[in-house]
């Protein structure tokens, strides 16, 4: 029985709810859901306080889903969240939990979209509500009843949203709601304004608190890199290029991630495993023992399969995905660095994920600096060195032991020693580029460099749709499509429409922007035409794609 089965099934969720969990491939549950889930299940009221990261959406996210009846068509939860950006974030974990509950349906409101839509989602019967709390005030203004069935609150980054100036329109939402609803209220600091709310609004709230006892090992190098959540696969192979290790583990947060990252290495000729909580004791043993002794140099593992894990070989460690908080990203950068040896931890980071490294970097009380990604001069930089330092110790006594066969193989063929060397290369690099141009040609990455999380209010009139595109690559034209953000698309929606209709494979594909009322996509500029006729006929959400070249004069 795997550790999923032993951690979430033993806090009484609803078997669909733990089935959604258990296909998430989430090993164990966190700190502060261990002890939140049991509270909120039993109907208690309840103020949590626990840091941005520490996994506290699931904390209030799976008991709630557990308590909802699918068979209501009516609002039944109400989740407040300070930004847009957070309140996306949240629906689309309510989303992911609820995908084994037919008849369950999620709406997040904010600001920047139109009103109509989302009031309609809500009286058709979405059950959970995501809201911030500016928009929602809106909705009530329009119609003040559409609370009136709420049973279950949480005040998410409650601290947050008093900063932001939200008071006042949390006491209207207050006021709209049954008094017999539950209220759960989480936030990383409880100053007075905070606790003036739990004593006016919340019933004998249970407390859970989640204490940070974190400090970081300075003797390891630390830093991070933007990128998109669509792109962490080819971003790792960049790293990897460029970095020189002995020995590296990649972290993820699930099982299948271990395995998918690790396929991917060993396809490109590293001696790469995955290590997580499925894998038998004797066989997690042997991956150890192989990364100790030479036969492994990466291993990709979950924070859970990994503990314990003492290599002296590792020089490097990769948060390829985000840990739930400062602690696991502490715990898992100190498997380099030991007794005394120096060690890299690198952290890839998602344009959502920026708040919680700046969590990391508050809690630890260290700068986790920002470094790019590796352009492709530096690829080719590294490629060439490597090849240089395999070849060298070859060389010394070559033409003595080997030197009549050159002769006689290049009076065979009918080449000059030049050619026939450069043959050889070609053979022992099995193709690799090692020319600028061929490494230019590569599928580009482009770092992240979405704005920060602002609140609702300051999102009106977004600047992000007058954000200048970044450079094109060379033989790439640029395309855009109505459709954005507030049609509930992602660059991942875009994607799989466009290789699925247009025949083409995922490297033919650059950059993805999704703004609020548009998105723009890098296709190729050979056969443009052609794939856009292809095109013509695509819906993405249920909506025509219409994708058109995009005139950036």
């Amino acid at each position: 029985m795997t550790q999923v089965l032993g951690g979430f099934a033993a806090l009484d969720l609803h078997p669909n709810i733990l089935a959604a969990v258990i296909a998430t491939g989430y090993e164990e549950p966190s700190a502060i859901q261990l002890q939140s889930i049991p509270v909120i299940l039993a109907g208690h009221d309840m103020i949590g306080q626990a840091q941005t990261g520490t996994g506290k959406t699931a904390a209030f996210a799976l008991p709630i889903l557990s308590r909802i009846d699918p068979a209501k068509r009516q609002p039944q939860a109400l989740i407040l969240a300070p930004t847009r950006e957070l309140a996306l974030q949240v629906a689309t974990a309510f989303e992911t939990y609820a995908k084994q509950m037919p008849g369950v349906n999620v709406i997040a409101v904010y600001g920047g979209a139109p009103m109509g839509p989302q009031l309609k989602a809500i009286r058709n019967g979405a059950q959970i509500v995501v809201a911030t709390p500016g928009r929602l005030v809106d909705h009530l203004r329009r119609d003040e009843k559409v609370l009136s069935t709420v049973q279950h609150l949480v005040l998410d980054e409650a601290d947050e949203m008093l900063k932001l100036g939200f008071m006042d329109d949390l006491e209207v939402i207050f006021k709209a709601m049954p008094e017999t609803r539950q209220t759960v209220l989480f936030s990383a600091t409880l100053p007075h304004s905070i606790r003036a709310i739990a004593e006016k609004h919340l019933r004998e709230p249970k407390h859970v608190k989640i204490e940070t006892k974190t400090q970081t090992v300075t003797a390891i190098e630390q830093a991070h890199l933007l990128v998109h959540a669509d792109q962490k696969h080819a971003a790792v192979l960049r790293l990897l290029e460029v970095e020189e290790f002995d020995a590296l583990i990649a972290f993820v947060r699930t099982k299948q991630a271990t395995l998918d990252l690790a396929a991917v290495l060993e396809a490109r000729g590293y001696k790469a495993a995955a290590l997580n909580g499925d894998i038998a004791q004797n066989q997690r043993e042997r991956v150890i023992d192989s990364l100790k002794d030479g036969r492994l140099d990466i291993v990709v593992a979950t924070d859970v399969a990994a503990r314990g894990l003492d290599v002296p070989r590792i020089t490097h460690v990769m948060n390829v995905d985000m840990p739930y908080d400062p602690e696991s990203y502490v715990h898992r950068i100190g498997r380099t660095g030991r007794a005394g040896r120096t060690g890299r931890a690198l952290l890839l980071v998602t344009p959502r994920e920026r708040r919680m490294l700046q969590v990391i970097e508050r809690v630890t009380g260290q700068k986790v600096s920002e470094v790019r990604l590796p352009d492709a001069q530096q690829v080719l930089d590294a490629r060439i060195k490597k090849l240089t330092s395999s070849l060298a110790p070859l060389v010394a006594d070559a033409e003595a032991s080997h030197g009549e066969l050159l002769d006689r193989l290049t009076a065979q063929i009918g080449c000059s020693p030049r050619a026939l060397a450069a043959a050889l290369l070609r053979k022992a690099t099995n193709g690799q580029a090692l020319t600028l141009a061929e490494v230019e040609r590569e599928q580009p990455l482009v770092p992240s460099s979405a704005p920060r999380e602002r609140s609702e209010r300051s999102d009106r009139g977004d600047s992000r749709e007058r954000r200048a595109p970044v450079p094109l690559a060379e033989g790439r034209a640029r395309c855009r499509t109505a459709l954005g953000a507030r049609d509930g698309i992602a660059a991942k929606n875009l994607l799989g429409a466009i290789l699925n209709e247009g025949g083409l494979v995922r490297e033919a594909i650059g950059r993805i922007q999704v703004r609020e009322s548009f998105s723009l996509v890098e296709l190729p500029e050979d056969g443009l035409e052609r794939l856009l006729s292809k095109l013509k006929d695509t819906r993405v959400g249920g909506k025509p794609l219409k994708l058109r070249r995009y005139r950036e004069d």
